[in-house]
């Protein structure tokens, strides 16, 4: 028979595990008698646990909620989950940062050295952004392996799955592509997925890869010497690149229209651009985005005649979609679409 202390921890353990237990079932699982899961559950309650008795020929037990919180046990996978959310809630800027670290080093003290030094390993950083869809699930070892690596500071390799193209399955691997090579800095998280923020050692460029897409590979490469992400901020850096920004803090385009809109209401709906007023209901925009179609897109918006000022790549761009949307317009209604030839479009 396990001695008491040992023996009331598997009990509460099991507790933990399912809602109702019947004794007999407790006694078997625990190899003692009925009588001795009385006097074990009394105990537990002595403790501050809140078990309820069901009544009945078979009789059982419940662990209910209480008034405080008694000490919890947790397997394996619960305290390394536990650890990973409180490092994200002392991330969220929500008025809880000091309690989640404070939980976070108490979870870790009582943690088994296996446990405690995964734990250790897993370094990120929260950029929260709300997710907008169900998102693939990220394999833990994956992310312990790029951590390990981004604190060992050693050269990473890995097969990366690219975005698929149009009617291509999602994460159909590509077939002959080499692996990447990069030196990892940082594991952030932003609208809920997972991504490392690296330095591309073949394009000699900061790159970030999507952890549910990466397949490290074994072994690491040679150590090196950390770089500075642009600006020095890990976060700052990430949500200037996710938000279309360059490293110099502007956007890689830029353009001007003119818009057939007051410049109060252009206003209300641009708000990292520069508005000017020329008239009652005319004014110019200049706007910049993370791509040229997106900057026309964002343009477009506007249910306005538009007049776009430059440069030619934003004017192109305007033909682009226009050809487009021709497109997904159908085939009856292709020859109804004109093409704008002095950068107007209808209202």
């Amino acid at each position: 028979m396990p001695k008491t202390s040992a023996r009331l921890l598997s009990l509460l353990s099991l507790l933990q595990t399912r809602r109702d237990w019947p004794g007999q079932r407790l006694a078997e699982r625990l190899e003692v008698s009925p009588r001795t899961v009385r006097r074990d559950v009394d105990r537990l309650r002595e403790l501050g646990y809140p078990i309820v008795s069901a009544k009945g020929p078979d009789g059982g037990y419940r662990l209910d909620a209480g008034t405080e919180l008694p000490p919890l046990l947790f397997d394996d996978e619960q305290a390394v989950a536990l650890a990973v959310a409180l490092q994200v809630a002392a991330t969220t800027g929500v008025g809880i940062e000091e309690a989640a670290a404070r939980a976070l080093a108490t979870v870790r003290q009582v943690m088994p050295a296996r446990l405690r030094h995964r734990i250790d390993m897993l370094r990120f950083t929260a950029v929260e952004r709300p997710a907008v869809r169900p998102l693939p699930p990220v394999d833990g070892n994956v992310l312990m392996a790029v951590s390990a690596a981004a604190r060992a500071c050693e050269v990473l390799r890995f097969d990366y799955t690219p975005a698929p193209r149009a009617g291509a399955p999602d994460g159909a691997p590509a077939a002959g592509l080499p692996p990447r090579r990069v030196e990892p800095h940082h594991l952030v998280t932003w609208c809920g997925r997972w991504y490392l923020v690296a330095w591309d050692l073949d394009r000699e460029d900061w790159r970030s890869f999507r952890a549910d897409r990466m397949a490290p590979r074994t072994p690491t490469g040679p150590r090196f010497t950390p770089r500075e992400v642009p600006g020095g901020e890990v976060a700052a850096f990430v949500t200037r690149r996710f938000e279309g920004y360059d490293d110099s803090g502007g956007r890689p385009c830029r353009g001007e229209v003119i818009l057939d809109l007051p410049a109060a209401t252009v206003s209300r709906y641009t708000h990292d651009g520069l508005v000017e007023e020329l008239g009652p209901n005319r004014c110019r925009l200049v706007l910049g985005s993370w791509s040229w179609t997106g900057l026309a897109s964002a343009i477009g918006r506007f249910d306005a005649g538009i007049e776009v000022v430059g440069p030619p790549e934003l004017k192109e761009a305007f033909a682009h979609l226009a050809r487009r949307y021709a497109g997904a317009a159908g085939p009856d209604r292709r020859q109804a679409a004109r093409p704008a030839h002095d950068g107007h479009s209808p209202r």
